[in-house]
């Protein structure tokens, strides 16, 4: 953490370290694509581990969209819903951030980093200082309308060429899950064995 601080200076938003259970830092937009070289060539973190997006809005459909465990809790699945954003660990500004997780494989470290998106949802890309980031962050950008600059090729990965929105943010609408309430309701079947007696064959 200090040699972090030292190296990224004002860049080094916020911190917060839970020995034995992981270090999260938030840096500025400007400072996310340094900060990957620093962690990689300055702390020796050379695994790259996973990166994707956070929608941190509350869902303006309201509690419908949850489980149908937890709309049988009795809340009001819209009243209820707090528009107010509250952020995680470091916390953070406005409704976006992308997060990655890189590992000292050596000695068994981790780091958790975060950045805010601007309204445009624009950072720099990772794939020059890691690789693996490419494909992570392809997923980003076409679940959550994210823009890497710098990134090689932003080619979709899983939707059709000719899909319209973004199915991880908060406000893209699931019509499944109106249709149908996630986990949804399904018929099983009895296993051998199960069958209740008394059925007339004595």
């Amino acid at each position: 953490m200090a040699r972090f601080t030292a190296h990224l200076g004002a860049g080094l938003l916020e911190s917060h370290v839970e020995p034995g259970v992981d270090v999260w830092l938030r840096v500025s937009r400007e400072s996310w694509l340094e900060a990957a070289e620093f962690t990689k060539n300055g702390l020796g973190f050379g695994y790259f581990n996973f990166l994707s997006g956070i929608d941190w809005m509350p869902s303006p459909f309201g509690r419908d969209m949850d489980s149908s465990v937890d709309v049988a809790l009795g809340h009001d699945e819209r009243s209820e819903i707090d528009q107010s954003i509250e952020h995680g660990i470091t916390g953070g500004t406005g409704r976006f951030q992308v997060f990655a997780r890189v590992n000292d494989i050596v000695n068994g470290l981790g780091i958790t980093l975060k950045v805010d998106l601007d309204d445009e949802v624009t950072v720099d890309s990772w794939v020059s200082v890691y690789p693996g980031a490419n494909w992570h962050e392809r997923e980003a950008a076409e679940m959550y309308g994210f823009s890497f600059t710098g990134h090689p090729g932003l080619r979709p990965l899983y939707l059709p060429s000719q899909f319209e929105g973004h199915p991880l943010r908060k406000d893209y609408p699931l019509l499944a899950r109106q249709m149908k309430p996630w986990p949804g309701i399904v018929d099983v079947e009895k296993m051998p064995g199960d069958e209740e007696s008394g059925d007339g064959d004595d």
